[in-house]
């Protein structure tokens, strides 16, 4: 995806602005696998394209065992990409991932598919995707999306929308809550799952109260259901 002097540049650049823990471009170029991977699947990837056979493949593995950090050399990776920490990323051959994507330890770029065609994630500008999450599939992250840590995504995810959960929900869009919920730190996602069993424990509870009020009044039977449905 472009030039790839320009994407080094960009991605150099990326953590200083995203990480408030590095100290400066030499902090960047000396200690950050996920700079050191991008780097190489760069040279990588050119001779990926090139045609040349075998060795883009071993350069790979190569900086996988050095970072930690795993790109098949056919992906296509835009500029401005930050991988922090890095441990445990994979990205998968036929995987697109757009200009200014932030991607944490652990997540994985996957297919779903034996066939030789497109099979991988492709992500729009300035995603996000969170620790130990898996985008599977030839699916697409809109621009500006949001992936939850531990999400599971199977499916498309509409552009500026925050996903969570296994399998992965809209759960913000535009900045603005689908549902009803208060207003939160961006660091505590929601939790659709937790919020179902709350209500089934509210409504529990209300449950056992009405029949231990129909023991003690001697209500019919059909008085109570009637109220329960």
């Amino acid at each position: 995806m472009g030039n790839p002097l320009a994407g080094i540049l960009a991605d150099l650049k990326a953590p200083l602005e995203r990480d408030p823990a590095a100290r400066g471009w030499l902090d960047v170029v000396l200690s950050y696998p996920g700079f050191h991977a991008l780097v190489a699947h760069r040279a990588i990837h050119a001779l990926h394209s090139a045609g040349v056979p075998i060795l883009p493949r071993w350069l790979a593995n190569a900086s996988r065992f050095f970072t930690q950090i795993e790109i098949h050399p056919g992906a296509k990776v835009g500029k401005g990409i930050f991988i922090d920490h890095g441990s445990g990323v994979v990205i998968g051959e036929t995987s697109e991932v757009g200009d200014g994507c932030t991607i944490y330890q652990g997540v994985t770029l996957g297919g779903t598919s034996l066939s030789h065609g497109k099979r991988h994630p492709t992500l729009g500008r300035n995603v996000t995707v969170g620790v130990n999450s898996s985008v599977l599939g030839a699916i697409t992250i809109g621009d500006n999306a949001r992936v939850g840590g531990g999400s599971v995504v199977v499916k498309d995810v509409p552009a500026n929308a925050t996903v969570v959960g296994v399998p992965a929900r809209v759960v913000a869009r535009d900045g603005k809550p689908v549902r009803a919920v208060p207003d939160r730190p961006q660091v505590e996602m929601p939790d659709p799952t937790s919020d179902a069993i709350v209500a089934l424990r509210r409504r529990l509870d209300q449950l056992e109260r009405r029949l231990a009020e129909l023991e003690r009044g001697g209500e019919t039977e059909e008085e109570a259901w009637s109220w329960v449905i």
